[in-house]
């Protein structure tokens, strides 16, 4: 028989990490673990305010399906019993570790996908003055490929001094919802001559709309706007790319699928995270053979991860072990 517990746990971030709508000091986590005698699966996800989520109301919706899980609830049922979100990823990514540590096979074996390999994940350079995200940038010049969040006045600024600092690395930027569709207009152009490769959710997602079918010299790229296959297909004209987060997609099992309906619909992929340990970056990291963007970096933003976690040589992200995941 199974046993499931959840609880939280913080981790301090190096220092602070900012966005647009907001700075924190600490990723706090929630992790479900089931256990069917020695065997134990573990998932982690990051509720967010954004989305209405917080850590008491994800404990209680996992707490919710204890009899049902430890009854033995599978990844469908899972899927039918919670909506997506945060608290389907982490009971959602601690099924297939159950299932892998049970059978003895790697959670791609299971999936059917190839083994991974290591990947290049982006380094974020939270929301600051040019002056300070300049300094991260030179900073962080051991990384080839620098995400910049962004969101005021001077973001084209920013930019500029991030680029000055790190001449060679790839840049992609973030707005968070943070623009108008006058603010992208003015900027596209210059952010692509500063050979910014992406620029990420721009506007407000109940904005989307207004990018319908207009060219812009940079590739657009959803995040707060695409959730699961159910919010996909109105984004299709909007966007060039969708950001995959298993926090958003409720786990591993449907992100498989937005991936592949975002594939078939002729949309490329970015592989996200929330700020969170390698525990929750072990099962997005299967995606990253997929995706044209690696945004994997939450450890990495951290004053210290789990051990054993994911190994980083810089911005190479080396597959997870099966000690902390699948």
């Amino acid at each position: 028989m199974r046993n499931l517990s959840a609880r939280a746990e913080s981790w301090p971030i190096a220092g602070t990490f900012a966005i647009s709508r907001g700075s924190k000091t600490e990723a706090r986590v929630v992790v479900a673990e089931l256990r069917e005698g020695s065997v134990r699966g573990r998932g982690e996800c990051v509720p967010y305010a954004r989305y209405g989520e917080t850590i008491e109301g994800v404990l209680e919706a996992i707490e919710d399906l204890r009899t049902e899980l430890e009854r033995g609830l599978d990844r469908n049922g899972l899927a039918e019993r919670l909506p997506a979100g945060a608290a389907r990823n982490a009971v959602d990514c601690a099924l297939w570790d159950l299932e892998a540590k049970r059978t003895g096979r790697r959670v791609w074996e299971l999936a059917g996908m190839p083994e991974p390999g290591p990947l290049v994940t982006a380094y974020t350079i939270g929301l600051d003055t040019p002056e300070a995200m300049s300094e991260a940038a030179r900073s962080a010049s051991d990384h080839p490929l620098l995400k910049l969040k962004l969101g005021g006045d001077t973001d084209l600024e920013r930019v500029g001094a991030v680029r000055a600092a790190a001449p060679n690395a790839r840049l992609v930027v973030d707005a968070n919802e943070a623009w108008s569709l006058a603010r992208l207009r003015e900027l596209g152009p210059a952010m692509a001559e500063l050979g910014v490769e992406l620029i990420e959710q721009p506007l407000p997602a109940s904005e989307d709309t207004s990018l319908a079918r207009l060219s812009y010299p940079v590739p657009l790229c959803a995040d707060e706007s695409v959730h699961d296959r159910a919010t996909l297909e109105p984004l299709r004209n909007c966007y060039d790319l969708i950001n995959v987060k298993l926090d958003k997609t409720g786990g591993l099992t449907e992100a498989l699928e937005l991936a592949a309906a975002a594939r078939q619909a002729g949309m490329g992929i970015v592989v996200g995270c929330m700020v969170g340990t390698s525990l929750g970056m072990a099962p997005a990291a299967l995606l990253g053979a997929q995706a044209r963007v690696v945004d994997l970096d939450g450890p990495l933003l951290l004053e210290r991860d789990r051990h054993p976690g994911i190994r980083y040589d810089a911005s190479v992200m080396h597959p997870p072990p099966s000690e902390l995941w699948g």
